[in-house]
């Protein structure tokens, strides 16, 4: 390897791995997010899911676009934008007096990073051709779940000084990939890139993912007495089922229908909607509920994230090499069952389960507490070798199913799609969530007004309550929000069951390899 491909391989690495690793430590920020940050327009949960979320939805919704342009305006200088905007995004939020200007400078934030993930794999793809192209691959993935599992450590222990570290740990990592791109980076670009941009098709998905998740959560939030929640859903519902039609008739839509008429392809992209969507919610919920409900810090809320990164980072390369060698379908079906084992055995965690207080400054809390090996070790593990079963078969799996000239666009969809779960589904788990909270809440303390707004203000699921909460009310909270973790636990196991089972019934023998060189991809019906 040259010193320009280490570089660029550098720069790639850290261009994609910030936009995963900003997810993951801003869920184990957002318990804290919602105790400090005043808010005048969201409620706290509300906030935070939107924190959350709205982050993914921007960056669903723009990564086809991302992508379109960076095939057309070169990948270099497509990548060079996305980085300079993702380090001033990050200090905007970090800077952010407000819940809702922090709101804002996430979706601003998920733009910015919509312009770097496809990017990342185009400028890996032109740089290196044959064997070196699959071993800078393998790099690629394990540097990104090495950083991943770092991430939430290193950013734990930040946000147990201020949240606003979450933002501010992404600015160095920006500046040395700026640094490595403008010095190392060759500029390339698509040789098929289309003569105009379908920006109708990409303000249509932007609508119909942003329109349908805004609606639900603020729907949910405000008792369905809202205006502008239905106002959105309509929106985005209208948006969605125009989208497809839309993307028939245009000349050079965003989305090729025709890519979806490839068995192998639909297959593995509707399993990514499901089993990708299930995972972000998982995390996200966990780090509120963890920290919100048992009183994890946040260091805490970080290390249990370790085993499962620790297991991707090492289970990864072997796994891809077993995929090849036996097909990749019993690993698809495999590892998202054994997920849901895993978070089946999480859902029976009780209200009692002690609080995990790790703090760097005492050596002996570092070491987890017997109720967390016995309620969460357990589930991490599972959870953990289900995913390493999962990530490289399924990159195998989708690359093989398109042709080599549209490498770059399929990644792209299977990256926006693995996206937009998170927002969609979220909006729906958080749903589940809000409604098994109040109802469990009103039943143990009688006579409680739970659609009361000053009550939903001092008492929000998975979170902590407010000091002026009434005592039997800020203990029957623990039990509620324990209950409503489980539905959300239950909810995401249905997920994935149903990815394993789409997995199974949709990939056949000649879906599992990748193509060879220069075989074109026939659609089938």
């Amino acid at each position: 390897m040259t010193t320009q491909q280490r570089w660029t391989m550098v720069a790639a690495t850290l261009g994609s791995a910030i936009v995963f690793l900003d997810g993951l430590v801003v869920s184990v920020a957002l318990q804290r997010i919602g105790e400090e940050l005043p808010a005048s327009v969201v409620g706290v949960l509300e906030g935070q899911t939107y924190v959350g979320t709205g982050y993914f939805a921007t960056l669903a919704a723009f990564l086809i676009l991302g992508g379109a342009l960076s095939d057309r305006y070169g990948h270099r200088r497509v990548f060079t934008i996305g980085l300079a905007g993702f380090g001033v995004t990050s200090l905007f939020c970090g800077l952010a007096p407000t819940l809702e200007l922090l709101v804002l400078g996430r979706l601003l934030q998920g733009v910015a990073g919509a312009f770097l993930v496809p990017g990342s794999l185009a400028i890996i793809t032109s740089t290196f051709e044959g064997p070196a192209r699959a071993r800078a691959f393998g790099i690629w993935a394990a540097a990104t779940s090495a950083t991943n599992l770092l991430g939430p450590i290193a950013g734990g222990a930040l946000i147990g000084l201020t949240w606003r570290a979450a933002f501010f740990i992404n600015v160095p990592l920006v500046l040395v990939a700026l640094w490595a791109t403008r010095r190392h980076m060759a500029e390339h670009r698509g040789v098929d890139a289309p003569t105009r941009f379908d920006w109708l098709g990409a303000i249509t998905a932007a609508v119909a993912v942003g329109g349908i998740s805004f609606g639900l959560i603020r729907g949910q939030q405000r008792e369905w007495d809202d205006a502008v929640a239905w106002a959105a859903l309509g929106l985005g519902v209208l948006a969605a089922v125009a989208f497809p039609v839309l993307m028939a008739r245009r000349a050079d839509p965003l989305v090729p229908l025709d890519l979806f008429r490839v068995r192998g392809f639909a297959t593995i992209n509707l399993s990514t909607f499901l089993i990708y969507g299930a995972l972000y919610n998982t995390f996200g919920f966990q780090a509120v509920f963890v920290q919100g409900t048992l009183g994890y810090s946040p260091l805490a809320a970080g290390l249990i994230t370790v085993p499962g990164g620790l297991l991707l980072t090492v289970l990864s390369t072997r796994v891809g090499a077993l995929a090849g060698r036996f097909g990749s379908r019993r690993f698809l079906v495999a590892g998202p069952l054994l997920m849901a084992v895993g978070l089946l055995w999480f859902a029976r965690i009780p209200a009692t389960s002690g609080a995990w207080l790790a703090d760097p400054a005492d050596p002996l809390s570092l070491l987890p507490p017997v109720d967390v090996l016995v309620d969460v070790a357990p589930y991490l593990l599972l959870f953990g070798i289900g995913l390493s079963l999962v990530v490289a078969p399924l990159t195998t799996t989708l690359m093989g199913s398109v042709p080599l000239r549209r490498a770059g666009l399929g990644s792209a969809i299977n990256n926006a799609i693995s996206r937009v779960g998170q927002p969609l589904l979220g909006a729906l788990v958080f749903v589940a969530i809000t409604v098994a909270f109040y109802s469990t809440l009103g039943g143990l303390v009688p006579g409680t007004d739970t659609s009361s707004a000053t009550l939903r203000a001092a008492v929000a699921p998975l979170n902590a309550p407010e000091r002026g909460a009434p005592p039997q009310v800020a203990a029957a909270s623990r039990i509620a929000s324990t209950d409503a973790f489980h539905v959300a636990l239950f909810v995401a196991a249905g997920l994935l069951v149903a990815g394993a089972v789409v997995n199974g019934v949709g990939l056949r023998a000649k879906d599992e390899h990748a193509p060879t060189p220069g075989r074109p991809v026939e659609a089938e019906s």
